[in-house]
């Protein structure tokens, strides 16, 4: 069982930055591939980030690319979100998640792929 707690979610203006944090408790952290969603209002879920165990590969959905960086941290067992140059269509409530996986370099995209999720932090955007 993995518990997961995001943080650092809040009202910011458009183009300004936040940095979420997805803090990991119960088992080994560093066997687990992460990922970050988000979810607003009246829409799916849609993937934005995953990172590796070993944090060497990371992926993206193009509309954050070169505005967000995933990294982690095991020895802290957390996985940040930095997230630049927002704007009013990045509102949402954003949520982590660890997917188990076999060696250091898998990434998940898809939502079925993990199997624990944070709660999820509001983040809101204003223009």
């Amino acid at each position: 069982q993995v518990q997961l707690v995001e943080s650092g979610g809040g009202l910011v203006q458009a183009g300004g930055s936040l940095r979420l944090s997805c803090a990991a408790s119960g088992r080994t952290f560093g066997y687990y591939a992460m990922g970050w969603f988000r979810q607003a209002p009246g829409k799916e879920r849609e993937f934005l980030a995953t990172i590796s165990w070993t944090g060497g590969r990371t992926y993206y959905t193009n509309s954050v690319k070169g505005r967000f960086t995933i990294s982690r941290d095991n020895a802290k067992n957390t996985v940040y979100l930095q997230m630049n140059s927002l704007k009013p269509e990045d509102t949402a409530v954003y949520r982590c998640a660890a997917g188990r996986s076999p060696s250091g370099n898998y990434t998940y995209t898809g939502a079925n792929q993990y199997t624990y999720w944070g709660q999820g932090t509001q983040v809101t955007v204003s223009s």
